[in-house]
């Protein structure tokens, strides 16, 4: 058998050099793969983000795909807002108990900043030696790798993304760059579409709101209701965590207020004698209507009432109003905290409000009408009274009397007497009725006890700062003489006068009445009452007034509340008056 001769120099070379190649395809072929898998990655990230069109949904997708693209342990993405900072942080990697203890989100100052001012990428091995760095807040994890790239939508900065501690310990490199560079391309249109579909929704929303808005007002349901119904919806379309509606009159006065949502009792029935120093006024200077403001609650505008604002942040003001007529100021706010209102979301708000306009205008006329056959139907009603039910009545009446001779029993002649008295005073209804019905046929008289009363409750609302309610029952243009009418007018004057001047109140309530031979003014409010040993002469004055007349004056706690003050004013009416 023979023996191989010894292995030459040059075949160890080559066997040397045959095994560092095929290592270096090993790793050439791991880094493939590597690449290949990655790859993978980056396209099944494009298409995950590209799929959903719920754009809070988007964005949330957008962080969580660059986070495991690049290995990262933490990452966020930070919307830019109008003002070039950040309107909206989602973090991803620091859990919400962390995240509550750390405090307020960054708002775009420092490294996070560096991207807004300067929109390109930038990657760093240690975070604190960048120029712009200045620290982390308390309990903030420890951070030193950093990767940043803006997102953009149509060539305009959108926001960035942002990574943080690549883990094992390395640096983003450029591949981390580009394939996060490339993850934000696709970011960029998906927001595109999100946004536009989120724009289309809201549009169709706001159209349909408006729908509803017409629709209620024409077809006769009360106004309030319908606008309580406006604010809602406007409400929960922008998002607002509080909407308010003042009704504004021909001079700029403030003639009350709805509102819904947190705190909306703080601006319900607010009555100013002018809008000057309120968001109300910001909005009707402005040229088409719209203000947006960023802090309400310290917004130097708003001089007047600024404490009913507390709490509040974002809001924005549309005025409602057509050429021809302004109706008020629609008004929606948001809580401190949360973000500004976006253009997207209040772009169809002045259509909305312009359309809100339109309707209440067409109610009004609508309103018009009817009351136009309102009043024909009274007019008719009363000829068809006078001329028919009168005068059967006072004929039967007429019978009666002229059959009373034959009549010899006592008892008899008594029920026929008082049958007579009450068809007299069954004509004297009547009577008052027709006179009531043609009131507006006088327009060069007096005014009528009713509206004199009314009148008076509204131009106290000025004083008040709320309107106060308003109950009138019984013949109070007929049965009640000139002198007590007088009486009475001053009366509501003087005690409404002293609940705005004493009482703290927040409600107050006028009643007028006149039953059973009696008339009673009352006025009541929930204030603090009447103080011990306080000042009592308008009172002194009032209880004078009932005294002229042989009537009298009451002022008592309400018992129900133990609080609040109710004053009675109270005289007899005359039998027979003109």
């Amino acid at each position: 058998m023979e023996h191989e001769g010894p292995v030459s120099a040059d075949s160890k070379l080559a066997r040397l050099r045959l095994d560092e190649l095929l290592d270096e395809l090993e790793a050439r072929i791991d880094e493939v793969r590597g690449t290949r898998d990655r790859l993978n990655g980056l396209l099944e990230a494009v298409m995950s983000v590209g799929r959903e069109l719920d754009l809070p949904q988007v964005l949330k997708g957008i962080v969580e795909a660059a986070v495991t693209l690049v290995d990262a342990e933490y990452g966020a993405l930070g919307v830019i807002g109008d003002d070039r900072k950040l309107s909206e942080f989602l973090p991803v990697g620091i859990g919400d108990d962390l995240r509550a203890q750390i405090g307020d989100l960054p708002s775009g100052h420092g490294l996070l900043g560096e991207l807004i001012r300067n929109p390109e990428p930038l990657r760093l091995p240690e975070v604190s030696e960048h120029p712009a760095s200045y620290g982390f807040p308390p309990r903030h994890p420890p951070m030193h790798t950093f990767l940043g790239v803006p997102i953009r939508v149509r060539e305009e900065v959108f926001g960035n993304l942002y990574l943080t501690e690549k883990r094992g310990g390395a640096d983003f490199d450029a591949e981390d760059e580009a394939v996060v560079t490339t993850l934000a391309v696709a970011a960029g249109i998906a927001i595109e579409n999100a946004r536009l579909y989120e724009e289309g929704r809201l549009k169709q929303r706001w159209l349909a709101a408006s729908s509803d808005l017409t629709n209620a007002l024409l077809s006769g349901v009360e106004e309030t209701e319908v606008l309580d119904g406006m604010l809602e919806q406007a409400a929960d379309i922008a998002g607002a965590d509080m909407a308010v509606f003042y009704l504004v009159g021909d001079d700029g006065e403030l003639r009350g207020s709805l509102a819904c949502g947190e705190e909306a009792h703080v601006h319900s029935g607010v009555v100013l004698p002018s809008s000057e120093g309120t968001l109300a006024a910001a909005a009707l200077t402005q040229k088409d209507g719209l203000v947006m403001v960023a802090d309400v609650e310290n917004e130097p505008r708003i001089t007047v009432q600024s404490e009913r604002w507390r709490g509040f942040g974002p809001a924005v003001a549309v005025t409602v109003g057509t050429k021809e007529r302004l109706n008020g100021v629609l008004i929606l706010a948001r809580r401190h905290g949360r973000s500004p209102f976006t253009g997207s979301e209040i772009m169809a708000l002045p259509g909305f409000a312009g359309q809100a306009a339109l309707a209440l205008e067409l109610a009004d006329h609508r309103r018009d009408a009817e009351q136009v056959s309102l009043l024909e139907d009274r007019d008719r009603i009363a000829r068809d009274l006078h001329d028919l039910a009168i005068q059967r009545l006072f004929a039967t009446g007429m019978t009666l009397q002229s059959a009373r001779r034959f009549v010899e029993h006592p008892e008899a002649l008594d029920r026929l007497g008082r049958a007579i008295d009450d068809l007299d005073a069954t004509i004297k209804i009547i009577r008052s009725t027709i006179f009531g019905l043609r009131e507006h046929d006088a327009p060069g008289t007096a005014p009528k006890l009713r509206r004199r009363v009314a009148k008076a409750v509204d131009e106290a609302a000025t004083t008040l700062g709320f309107a106060p309610a308003l109950r009138m029952e019984g013949l109070l243009d007929t049965d009640v003489p000139s002198e007590a009418a007088e009486q009475v007018i001053v009366v509501i004057g003087e005690a409404l006068t002293n609940v705005a001047r004493h009482a703290r109140a927040h409600r107050a309530e006028v009643s007028v009445v006149a039953d059973e031979g009696a008339l009673a003014v009352t006025v009541s409010d929930d204030g603090v009452g009447i103080p011990q040993g306080g000042r009592r002469s308008g009172l002194r004055n009032l209880a004078e007034r009932a005294e002229r007349l042989g009537g009298t004056l009451t002022v008592r706690t309400w018992a129900e509340r133990d609080t609040g003050t109710v004053l009675e004013w109270r005289i007899p009416l005359p039998a027979e008056c003109d």
